[in-house]
């Protein structure tokens, strides 16, 4: 079992527990870095029961699809789990397209067998072959509706790195979409708005990325 702790350098009245769910992929020591900055205290943990006791936890990821969900099997239930409980469930970049139903990826690397969480019912998929794939670098959100965790980010920028995107069945899943030779969601959130996901990487997209994880923060201090 991997398991770190730390406290957060931003003093409120209520702290946050996060954790951080280890399954062997994902920039787990930015997005501590990040979410401590944002006045959380994180657990960086593979142990379930830690991953159900959080105030909020968040599916962090990078990486191809069918590895992502390999690696993160012993984890179904528990994170079925958690959002069935309405603590709020952060997936970020991989992490959020492993929220939907399955994805392109996997089928195209022979892997159809790889189904994602299916919390937000969907699929990912490839940006057009005429586009320089992976998308990466600084782009605009274009917030669609309104949920906490895009409060003071409409048409600011974020930085992306990802060749697929998702496409929820509902568009309601949709909280913010980013052009990139089309309009993608790079935000979306179930129906309850307790699971939700950015396509980008907010531990590295600077001031609107600290806003993103603050508001999380305040999700879980409010839940």
């Amino acid at each position: 079992m991997s398991q770190q702790s730390a406290s957060a350098d931003r003093t409120d009245a209520a702290v946050a527990d996060v954790a951080v769910v280890d399954y062997g992929l994902g920039n787990l020591r930015s997005v501590t870095r990040g979410l401590e900055r944002a006045g959380a205290t994180v657990t960086i943990t593979d142990d379930t029961d830690a991953i159900r006791n959080a105030d909020g936890v968040v599916l962090p990821g990078v990486g191809a699809f069918g590895e992502g969900m390999e690696n993160a099997g012993p984890f179904r239930d528990t994170l079925r789990e958690v959002a069935e409980s309405d603590t709020p469930l952060f997936g970020i970049c991989l992490g959020m397209q492993m929220l939907l139903t399955s994805s392109e990826e996997a089928e195209k690397a022979g892997q159809g067998d790889a189904k994602g969480l299916d919390l937000i019912p969907g699929t990912n998929e490839r940006f057009a072959a005429d586009l320089t794939v992976p998308h990466m670098g600084w782009n605009e959100l274009d917030v669609q509706r309104d949920h906490p965790i895009v409060d003071g980010v409409d048409g600011e920028h974020a930085y992306f790195v990802h060749s697929y995107y998702a496409v929820p069945d509902d568009d309601d899943a949709v909280v913010a979409t980013t052009d990139y030779g089309h309009d993608f969601a790079s935000v979306v959130a179930n129906d309850d708005g307790t699971v939700f996901g950015t396509q980008f990487h907010p531990e590295k997209s600077g001031e609107t990325g600290l806003r993103i994880l603050r508001n999380f923060v305040d999700l879980c201090v409010d839940d």
